[in-house]
């Protein structure tokens, strides 16, 4: 578990002013925790972040009783990536939380080695799970992946003792599929057509004259006396 300290908020203090000052404002709520505003050192919570993520214990501590919470929302800078907010949910003591928890995939699947394709189609699951059980990620072992059509179920990934499966035991997790190359298809070239009849020498294929026309070197008719 990880632990921060946190301060009461300031009544009327903004929050660019707690940024200004190298805080983040933050906020924590429960099933039994009313929402209460508090103020985190940036530096701090950055690491904590880095460390936690959503699924990991973070004790708050600063305000009397400890409070062990999970990071249930971060708001981030969208250019420079700092942290502009953070939500903390307080766990009850004594019950089982709700969560999706990332996968991690591990090993080298011999079917892809082989050259087939190893399908990732779920990268979280959730369950429900005892506080002190929760995991940072849950392992999937690909090795076990060795022919076309071979797959892992979320219900073949093992979970801590206290743990239950929520996301449908049949749901397949990673997957393999036969590698098929394409075949590139080759459009032909349009056909060129080419002529070979010779354009008519000057004076041949020429139109006949007309009858009784008047050609050169030929005969006109006749005048009347």
């Amino acid at each position: 578990m990880l632990a921060l300290e946190v301060k009461p908020r300031v009544e009327n203090e903004s929050a660019d002013t707690l940024r200004k000052l190298g805080a983040v404002p933050a906020v924590f709520y429960g099933p039994k925790e009313a929402a209460t505003p508090i103020s985190v050192d940036a530096r701090k919570l950055a690491h904590v972040w880095r460390e936690a993520g959503e699924t990991t214990i973070v004790t708050l501590k600063g305000l009397g009783e400890d409070k062990d919470t999970l990071i249930h929302d971060a708001q981030f800078n969208p250019v420079t990536g700092a942290l502009l907010h953070a939500d903390f949910y307080v766990l009850e003591k004594g019950k089982k939380i709700k969560i999706k928890v990332p996968l991690e995939f591990e090993g080298v699947a011999p079917a892809e080695k082989a050259g087939h394709i190893v399908v990732k189609a779920l990268h979280e699951i959730e369950i429900e799970v005892a506080p002190a059980e929760l995991p940072h990620h849950l392992s999937v072992d690909l090795v076990k992946l060795e022919n076309v059509g071979d797959h892992i179920t979320a219900a073949q990934i093992a979970l801590p003792g206290s743990a239950s499966l929520i996301t449908h035991g049949e749901e397949i997790v990673a997957s393999v599929t036969e590698f098929k190359e394409e075949k590139e298809e080759i459009t032909p070239a349009p056909e060129t057509i080419i002529t070979t009849e010779k354009a008519p020498a000057e004076g041949e294929g020429g139109a006949a004259p007309a009858e009784g026309g008047s050609a050169s070197g030929g005969k006109g008719e006749k005048p009347e006396k």
